[in-house]
This record gives C-alpha cells, sequence and structure tokens, in this order.
C-alpha cells in the first residue's frame, strides 16, 4: 500500500515537472519580449544575454509614439477591430442560421459555393477588392477594411454547424406564441449560442487584429495605419531599434490577451460542450 502511494506521488511529481517545463518554455518568448521592451536596443543581444528588466521602458515608448504614433495607431487598430468584430459576428450568425434552420431553393448549392470560398487563397482577391474600393473611392477608409471581409465563410460554417444543434421544436414553441422571425432570432437563438458566439468573436477579433496585408494594400497614410503596418515600417528604416520594436509588440499582444480573457468561460464551456456526450 505505502510503496503505491510513492508510486502514485512520484507520478505526479513527473507530471507536474513536465507540465512546469512546458509552461517556461512556452512563456520565456513573452518574457524575452518584455524584457526588450525595457532595453536599449544594443542591450537586447547582448552575450550573454540580459534576462533582467531594464529601465528604458518609457524612453522606448515616446521614442515609439514619435516615430509611428503609437497611441494613434492603436486607436485606428482598436477601432477597426472592434466594429468588423461586432458586425461580421451579426452577419455570420445570421447567416448561418439560415442556412441551418431555413429551407429554401438553392440552399445547398449556396453552401456549397461557401465552402469553396473557404479554399479560395486570400491573396487571389487582393487585386479585384482593391480595384473594387479604388472604384467606391473608399481607398484610405475604414470602410475598405473592414466591410470587404464581414461575411467571413469559415465563422459563417461555425455557426451553420452550432445552430443545427437547436431544436425545431423550440423555434416552433416561439412561432405558436406569437414571435416574429427577429424576436426568435435575437431573444430565443443568439442568448443559447453564447458559447460559439464567443468562439466565433474570439476568432473574429484575433483575424482582424492581426490583419497585415489587407490594411497595408488599402491604406496610404501613415495616420491611417494599423498596429501591423505601422510596426513594419520601423524595420525599413537605416537603424533599427529594437527595443521599440519588441515594446510594440508587447502592447499589440494585450488587446488580444484581455479580449480572450473576458470571453473565456464563454469560450471553454462552448468547447466542453461539443466534446462530451451522455
Amino acid at each position: 500500500m505505502k510503496k503505491k502511494k510513492i508510486r502514485e506521488l512520484l507520478k505526479k511529481i513527473g507530471l507536474y515537472s513536465f507540465l512546469l517545463i512546458g509552461v517556461i518554455i512556452s512563456m520565456f518568448p513573452f518574457y524575452w519580449m518584455f524584457i526588450g521592451a525595457t532595453n536599449p536596443s544594443g542591450r537586447i543581444f547582448s552575450i550573454p544575454p540580459n534576462l533582467t528588466p531594464g529601465d528604458h521602458f518609457f524612453e522606448n515608448l515616446r521614442n515609439l509614439n514619435d516615430t509611428v504614433g503609437i497611441w494613434r495607431v492603436m486607436f485606428n487598430s482598436l477601432s477597426i477591430t472592434l466594429l468588423f468584430t461586432l458586425f461580421s459576428v451579426m452577419i455570420c450568425s445570421a447567416a448561418g442560421y439560415a442556412f441551418a434552420k431555413y429551407r429554401f431553393k438553392g440552399r445547398n448549392a449556396i453552401f456549397f459555393t461557401l465552402l469553396l470560398a473557404i479554399m479560395i487563397p486570400y491573396h487571389v482577391t487582393l487585386i479585384p477588392l482593391f480595384k473594387l474600393m479604388a472604384d467606391l473611392e473608399w481607398l484610405n477608409t475604414y470602410r475598405a477594411v473592414i466591410l470587404p471581409h464581414l461575411s467571413y465563410p469559415f465563422a459563417i460554417f461555425l455557426m451553420r454547424q452550432n445552430m443545427k444543434a437547436i431544436p425545431d421544436s423550440l423555434l416552433e414553441a416561439a412561432r405558436v406564441d406569437g414571435a416574429g422571425e427577429f424576436r426568435i432570432f435575437f431573444r430565443v437563438v443568439l442568448p443559447t449560442m453564447r458559447p460559439a458566439l464567443a468562439a466565433v468573436a474570439i476568432f473574429l477579433f484575433m483575424f482582424q487584429w492581426n490583419n497585415f496585408l489587407w490594411p497595408l494594400v488599402v491604406m496610404n497614410s501613415s495616420d491611417m495605419y494599423t498596429l501591423p503596418v505601422a510596426l513594419s515600417s520601423l524595420v525599413g528604416m537605416s537603424r533599427i531599434d529594437y527595443g521599440q520594436i519588441m515594446l510594440g509588440t508587447t502592447l499589440s499582444t494585450l488587446p488580444i490577451m484581455i479580449f480572450f480573457l473576458m470571453l473565456q468561460k464563454q469560450f471553454i464551456s462552448g468547447i466542453l460542450g461539443g466534446s462530451v456526450k451522455e
């Protein structure tokens, strides 16, 4: 009995040691990025490596703001990302609900076309979309970044698969009670889809926040740059200040972490809800 307890204790120690090493390896790049944000450029790549926080955080922040206007580009990125996430979640939810619960002519053909759209390489659409934005005179505006990708095919597919789980009897009961289709969608369907909505919202937020190529194509004024585009402009300079780049990268990770922490409970419950069958 005593040997069995010792064996179980050793297993737990081995498991926790393995997990601890995994956590350290996963977190080290973020820690090193933070260290770089608080040190001057010349000290970041020194040998032996410097692993302690420095005292150049505010100097790097001031230099970064002077170079790219970090608060302005953060505002641009946050505005574009939040607007995109809000409207895209609503559009993709409505489309997913229509594909899952309504019977109409050509439904399967339209959905099959949607699945094909997922397979089209993103870069193929750049030139036609740019021509369309130029014809509409939308270049260098928020509209040009937000509108072309609002109906994101993968998000529609995800919502459709989740909404198929809603019992038809629940919708029929709401109709018998006199609820209209819009009321059923907003008051019955969406509240039951909170985990799926959280997962789609996190996915869309990350997509737009990290989106680099399309804003680079349609934005031609530094006042309208998003954060990834502004940070990329630091690399092309004659003297690369890695302290500024590390600080900008550190700041760019914060909104994603905050957004995920806000929705993590719904996100995790959605994953567990889809994985456990009784």
